[in-house]
């Protein structure tokens, strides 16, 4: 690996890394980049998450004073995102990631157009995650926590938004208390998945070094950065992000 090549993976995991703490889709940076250094693709999505696990390390680190969930409601959620997690990350390594990749455009349109409309649809309820919810309410949170974790651990490009759109369902209206516990979630992912990949030795260390070390950098700065800045500037820089991960797989035509 070149030093260029060792420049250009650090800035796209930070890149990678600070997008990911505010938005999502930071594999959409990560991935390509360790694709174009030579990586191959399965290997460059074990390596991409390892990256972005690091990454989620380091924004809930900056986000650790915006986490206030009850156990009762965080216990369910963290379970299905380590449940989901492995299942995906097998999932991946028993078949080629390309065959996702059809779903991914109306997967985000889908999770773009729920996080924008997500608090009018919860308009006049109380927020499942941070008041007492019902039992129903908590297994179907749980239930659709489980297929994002899921597909984090399969694939995971644009999992953030997924994620940010679910809790704006379950009527959170705070973007920073969502994407503290967004993170937790992410790292609760990423970190099976990637057991899962050392365990299978998919993970090129090489290129996944520089990587990591941006990714971390990235993740603090942006989630650091981001929580001094107006909720709704945040949340339309979610909505962009979105849209135009949208217009590109459409575009792309997977």
């Amino acid at each position: 690996m070149t030093p260029e090549i060792a420049v250009f993976l650090f800035f796209a995991g930070a890149l990678g890394g600070a997008l990911n703490s505010v938005a999502g889709g930071g594999s959409f940076i990560a991935f390509p980049a360790l694709l174009f250094s030579g990586v191959p693709p399965i290997p460059a999505n074990a390596t991409n998450t390892i990256a972005l696990w690091s990454a989620a390390a380091a924004s809930g680190g900056a986000y650790r004073k915006r986490l206030d969930v009850a156990r009762r409601v965080m216990t369910p959620l963290i379970g299905a995102s380590l449940i989901g997690g492995v299942a995906g990350a097998i999932l991946l390594l028993k078949t080629p990631a390309e065959t996702f990749l059809r779903v991914i455009p109306w997967l985000i349109l889908g999770a773009t157009l729920l996080f924008a409309f997500g608090r009018r649809l919860a308009a006049g309820r109380k927020s499942v995650v941070e008041h007492e919810a019902s039992f129903r309410a908590m297994a179907a949170a749980t239930l659709f926590q489980f297929a994002v974790a899921v597909y984090g651990g399969y694939f995971g490009g644009g999992m953030g938004i997924v994620m940010l759109a679910m809790l704006a369902t379950l009527g959170m209206t705070d973007i920073h208390s969502m994407n503290a516990l967004k993170s937790v979630m992410g790292f609760v992912i990423n970190g099976v998945a990637v057991v899962v990949f050392v365990v299978e030795k998919a993970v090129y260390w090489k290129h996944g070094a520089v990587t990591i070390v941006g990714g971390i950098l990235g993740g603090y700065l942006g989630a650091h950065y981001a929580q001094k800045l107006p909720q709704a500037w945040v949340r339309w820089f979610v909505v962009l992000v979105g849209t135009g991960m949208t217009v590109y797989f459409f575009w792309k035509g997977y």
